[in-house]
């Protein structure tokens, strides 16, 4: 995120390669059927399913297709697009089945269970197949040896605050620590317009414990894990837990969480029933769509009072893979090729306020969002992390952790005795 190329390329890279280059000791089961090279007269249609076109400005990621088009005339390009839990369910759907769409964008929590499966083909062999120089990316997410994702872009957390309601509320800064937090949410609970805050637990898609949940430890320097295995009752992610849990005893929190999805998240927020909530900075673009007259502001993560260490700062990519079960590989890796290329991942970039995937990229600053250059401030200070990203069933592990928090708020067990239950469960899967 920058205007000044080179600077920023040195201030980012060693970050996302830090946060995000991740090797897996499971088992899987690899591709056995890579496509080496594309017939260049024959007439091909790429499906390609992501969430990302919703969330790009209209029409955007469409131009992009055709400009790979008019370079690979031979190939057509079929978008496929949702929001992100639908994506999510149709490209579980598809990989149960064996039909998963030729080019698929892909969050890293699920690229484990996909790869077991076999239904995600050999990046790395893919690569070699092309002569493709893959020191260019940031990062991929391999298992064993082998890549399975690459992230074409990678976004940051934030907090989202809509400046009316705390305006309103008589809150005059967006709060730095869980103190004023609290108090923030209870100050607009009360102003009778909104709640203070929204928090989405779906089980279906329990994303909302790596977003919502987990984060709130990262921002203090906390861990889930210990040496690589699940570490679930330790002091600060007890703490954390307990916070949240305090913020829901207390009623800020928005109605309907136990089922909410990120996008009914995103959606009250945008409607002006929240006044704060924690998300990807991707949603910015939709947001300012669907209701340009919302003011809203972002900054870090609440950390606890009085830390001074660096703040974790919660990521998510998009990233990007091809399906083993896809007739047409080379082709497919054409279009990863393309959208990993300097210049359409940078132009992705600064279309969705985020990092590129590829080093030599550099998104421009000029006429765009001003909380893109505060949200890359955000991201310099502090330590980007997302202890999810490559776990062994990923998404099942937040749904252990968020079948058992969800006990802990309907007040069915405490949070020690949860914390406990979803570290026996956790622990049974590494």
């Amino acid at each position: 995120m920058n205007s000044k190329g080179a600077m920023v390329r040195r201030a980012v890279v060693p970050l996302v390669v830090a946060g995000m280059a991740v090797t897996l000791i499971t088992g899987c089961s690899t591709s056995s059927s890579v496509t080496a090279t594309a017939d260049p007269n024959e007439k091909v249609t790429l499906e390609f399913s992501q969430w990302w076109e919703p969330e790009l400005p209209a029409g955007a990621l469409r131009t992009l297709m055709d400009e790979f088009q008019t370079e690979n005339p031979n190939i057509t390009v079929k978008l496929l697009s949702a929001p992100y839990a639908a994506t999510k369910d149709q490209t579980v759907a598809g990989a149960a089945s064996g039909v998963m769409s030729d080019v698929v964008g892909l969050d890293g929590a699920w690229v484990s269970d996909f790869a077991k499966q076999g239904a995600l083909a050999d990046l790395s062999q893919l690569m070699k197949d092309a002569g493709y120089d893959e020191s260019q990316l940031a990062s991929q997410v391999k298992i064993k040896d082998s890549t399975f994702m690459i992230p074409v872009l990678n976004f940051v957390y934030p907090m989202f605050t809509n400046d009316d309601l705390l305006a309103k509320a008589g809150v005059t800064a967006p709060p730095t620590n869980r103190t004023e937090f609290t108090a923030a949410a209870e100050a607009v609970t009360k102003s009778g317009d909104a709640k203070g805050w929204v928090l989405p637990l779906s089980l279906q898609a329990p994303n909302g414990i790596q977003n919502d949940v987990m984060s709130w430890a990262w921002a203090s320097g906390g861990s889930m894990l210990k040496k690589g295995a699940p570490d679930l009752t330790n002091a600060d992610v007890t703490s954390a837990t307990n916070y949240v849990k305090d913020l829901w005893d207390k009623g800020v929190i928005a109605p309907g969480s136990l089922t909410m999805t990120e996008q009914d998240k995103v959606e009250e927020f945008t409607n002006g029933r929240v006044g704060m909530m924690i998300d990807s900075l991707s949603h910015v673009t939709s947001i300012r769509e669907k209701n340009p007259n919302l003011k809203f502001s972002i900054s870090a993560i609440p950390a606890t009072d009085g830390f001074t260490g660096k703040r974790g700062i919660p990521y998510a990519s998009w990233g990007i893979g091809v399906s083993d079960t896809g007739k047409h590989k080379a082709e497919a890796w054409k279009l990863v090729q393309f959208l990993m290329s300097e210049k359409t991942n940078s132009t992705l970039s600064t279309l969705a306020h985020a990092f590129p995937g590829n080093t030599t990229s550099t998104p421009d600053f000029t006429g765009t969002d001003p909380l893109f250059k505060t949200a890359f401030d955000i991201y310099k200070s502090g330590t980007p992390v997302n202890e999810f990203v490559g776990l062994p069933v990923a998404e099942q592990l937040m749904r252990d952790f968020d079948e058992q928090f969800q006990g802990a708020l309907t007040g069915t067990q405490s949070v020690d005795d949860m914390l406990t239950k979803a570290q026996a469960a956790w622990t049974a899967k590494f």
